[in-house]
């Protein structure tokens, strides 16, 4: 029997290749964006789930209460792993590491800054990484051993055995390679080359064991199963503030490894989401996408109902029962669904380079994975049954005496869901059009934000010992090249915060009136390097006096509610004097309010060094000339540059990524709506072959008759816009609610995506309906 259903299903769909075809090729592109978006999903989730003990694995985190501001913060004190150990039996390991940090690393004659972490002594007991050579006991045995990933082997080393090897670090300490790792994986959020463990012998190490109060580095726990999490979070806090009482800000607690990718996100101390709200909003566009492919087979199968209607009248008669004709039906569906999901997987092998290189990430499709073959399952069984669920339903209940005496004809219960299903394809198409174009105009509002600074022509270089030492030499000589207009130092990068505290003290403070500020120290020049509009006093001017200055931003001055800041005292370890107040300067994210920012003079404390080319200079043909001064002060260190405006431009990768994956998607659902409905158009046409006939003998225009075959098509979209434009206002507004600047969802971006989708059917329709229009009507009327 199965043979048999296998054999009339296959004769169908050879016999009706149009039908066929139109059918595949939608649900080959319904199934291609599907299964690029669920690799893409499951990549997400994954995330740091390659830990075998993920589950039981937490980082501590605080939250620092500074009425009226909260925030979230990782940094911890260099003591609390240690101390946490042993002292709680819910408690099995616990370690704590430096945060990501680049150094450069030289071997022979080979120098590149890679990424490292020193890590305490049960790091390796915690987290799960691959070993290909040594193992976990030699790397953290000696404060001066270190493992090595793969390719940083390989790129230090070639094909040698990197193992007793040794490499210099930051020109000054030595590590023999003991051991050699498996890469990272993509989804890691431990991103590293090197790990080595921390000298616990150094007055360094063991004078900062002893500091309870600098919060610098990362702990992390791990539990036994099934812990109460509540437990050890009152645990840790009673740790922390019996070796920090007067801590009185901060509540600690545990933040699992689960979620440390996708719920990322805090304000006001509670975690807001992630990128958990992109894997939802994927998930749906994938199976909106596929379900839309879906849609143009019901509506296709249905369409050409009566074509089929003999044959079912004929198999009833000679006894075949609706279960049989349901399954043969079937049948047909997940056939063709079966061959559109191989010609889909042909496809992705061939894109995914293309793929990655847009989502820039590394997904591979494995066919042998069990998961993917379960998926393979699941996506074949569901676009089957769901496309070949209605037509089934519908084609198998047919009257066999109606339709062999001739009387058959398919009323509204063929048409009316016919024209619900069609109105939900462009629901659902303008529904996504219109949020990739809000999407876009967000992040376009966004970047055209003043951000307080001029970032373009703006150099940072990373500072050393030897730059310090030579500064003054090293702006003389970048003058002098007539390329550089100014030049200043700063402690961190104006594109990142590097350091958070409380407010400086000053008369008038409120007692409860603590507040987070940013802080950042720098040279003189300031402003006018960066680009800073001084709104009142002065920048630093380098005189023996800016020792004991200090400016503050706008939003500082605000906060603290100053009406006359400048001459103002503000004591923060030392007295300070109000010189200057800045504008706003965006340097942490730009979607959130600027903080308040305080900026001391300090040239002996930089991390940067930030260069303003002149006007009219090309910044690549500059860096040359740059390269070559730098080098001649700071000849043991690997010159390196970042020019600002691309550095403030990574801050949108996430928003950009999603924006241009979308658009994709979005065009590709279109696409399949269109195949669709020119198929349907087409089947409509040839049922109306004799009416357009008899309408051209009666004088009918070609312009009348398009406009005649046009119009049911185009009510159908009408209705879909009035549906879809209060559903995508009301979705794309909370949305955007989740951003301090954002902006109204506009009028003008539904009437550009009524018109284009009205523009579109019109233009798939009529390319339909020209044929009959233009077809000589003898030919539809001679058999009459």
């Amino acid at each position: 029997m199965i043979k048999n259903y296998f054999k009339i299903a296959w004769r169908n769909l050879v016999r009706n290749k149009g039908f066929s075809l139109t059918n595949i090729l939608g649900l080959t592109i319904g199934m291609i964006c599907t299964i690029f978006i669920f690799l893409w999903v499951k990549d997400e989730v994954a995330y740091d789930k390659f830990h075998q003990n993920h589950d039981n694995i937490y980082q501590v985190m605080a939250t620092r209460d500074f009425k009226p501001t909260i925030f979230t913060d990782p940094n911890m004190v260099l003591p609390l792993a240690k101390t946490l150990e042993g002292g709680n039996p819910q408690i099995l390991h616990t370690v704590v590491t430096t945060h990501q940090e680049s150094h450069l690393v030289e071997y022979n004659n080979t120098k590149l800054k890679k990424d490292m972490y020193q890590v305490g002594d049960q790091f390796f007991n915690i987290f799960t990484w691959k070993f290909i050579k040594g193992n976990a006991a030699t790397v953290l045995s000696d404060p001066r051993s270190a493992a090595i990933t793969e390719s940083a082997a390989k790129a230090f080393f070639g094909s040698d055995d990197p193992i007793n090897k040794v490499v210099k670090v930051d020109n000054h300490d030595n590590y023999k390679i003991v051991a050699v790792l498996a890469d990272p994986p993509g989804n890691s959020t431990f991103k590293f080359d090197f790990i080595a463990p921390f000298d616990q012998s150094s007055d360094f190490f063991k004078n900062r064991m002893k500091e309870w109060t600098n919060s610098s580095h990362s702990v992390f726990i791990q539990t036994v199963p099934n812990a109460s999490m509540a437990a050890v979070d009152k645990y840790v806090n009673k740790i922390k503030h019996d070796h920090s009482p007067g801590d009185k800000i901060s509540t600690y607690w545990t933040f699992p490894l689960n979620k440390w990718h996708l719920y990322s996100e805090f304000k006001d101390g509670k975690n807001v989401g992630g990128m958990i709200e992109y894997v939802r909003m994927f998930t749906v566009i994938a199976i909106i996408i596929l379900l839309i492919a879906c849609v143009n087979f019901m509506n296709l199968s249905t369409a050409r109902s009566e074509k089929r209607a003999k044959e079912v009248g004929i198999r009833k008669t000679l006894g075949s029962d609706r279960r049989q004709l349901l399954t043969q039906f079937f049948f047909e569906s997940i056939i063709l669904a079966l061959i559109a999901f191989v010609l889909a997987i042909g496809f992705v092998y061939l894109l995914m380079p293309s793929f990655n290189l847009l989502v820039s990430k590394s997904l591979h499709l494995s066919i042998i994975d069990p998961f993917f073959l379960i998926g393979a399952l699941i996506i074949i069984l569901f676009t089957g049954v769901v496309a070949g669920s209605y037509p089934a339903l519908y084609l198998s209940s047919f009257n066999p005496v109606k339709v062999l005496k001739g009387t058959f004809a398919a009323g509204k219960s063929a048409v009316l869901p016919r024209r619900i299903l069609v109105v939900g394809q462009f629901v659902m198409s303008i529904l996504l059009i219109s949020a990739t174009i809000i999407v876009y105009q967000q992040i376009q509002h966004i970047k055209d934000k003043s951000i307080g600074y001029n970032p373009n022509n703006l150099i940072m270089v990373p500072s050393s010992s030897d730059i310090d030492k030579n500064y003054a030499a090293i702006k003389q000589d970048l003058e002098n090249t007539g390329l550089v207009a100014a030049t200043t130092r700063t402690s961190s990068p104006i594109t990142e915060i590097w350091w958070k505290s409380g407010s400086p003290d000053y008369d008038g403070k409120a007692a409860n009136g603590d507040i987070i500020f940013s802080g950042l120290q720098a040279d003189a020049d300031f402003t006018k390097t960066m680009g800073i509009k001084v709104l009142q006093g002065r920048d630093f001017n380098k005189t023996p006096g800016d020792t004991s200055v200090m400016l503050l931003n706008k939003a500082a001055v605000e906060a603290m509610k100053l009406k006359n800041p400048i001459g103002m005292v503000m004591k923060y370890g030392r007295k300070f004097t109000v010189a200057g107040v800045i504008d706003n300067v965006v340097m942490a994210s730009p979607y959130d309010p600027v903080e308040p920012l305080m900026i001391y003079y300090d040239p002996n404390n930089s991390s940067v060094v930030n260069l303003r080319l002149k006007e009219g200079v090309q910044p690549k043909a500059a860096i040359t000339r740059l390269e070559t001064i730098f080098k001649k002060y700071n000849p043991q260190n690997l010159f390196e540059y970042q020019f600002v405006d691309q550095e403030f431009g990574k801050k949108f990768l996430t928003e950009e990524l999603i924006s241009r994956i979308t658009n994709i998607f979005a065009g590709l659902a279109i696409f399949i709506c269109c195949i669709g409905l020119a198929g349907l158009a087409s089947f409509t046409i040839e049922k109306r072959f004799r009416e357009i006939g008899v309408r051209k003998v009666m004088g009918a225009s070609v312009q009348q008759l398009l406009m005649l075959i046009s119009t049911e098509f185009l009510k159908l979209v009408a209705i879909a816009f009035v549906i879809a434009v209060p559903l995508t206002w009301y979705l794309m507004s909370n949305w955007l609610k989740k951003y301090t600047y954002h902006i109204d969802v506009s009028v003008w971006v539904f009437a550009a995506v009524g018109a284009l989708i009205l523009l579109l059917t019109l233009v798939v329709v009529s390319l339909n309906t020209m044929k009959a229009a233009l077809a000589n009507p003898v030919k539809s009327l001679r058999s009459e």
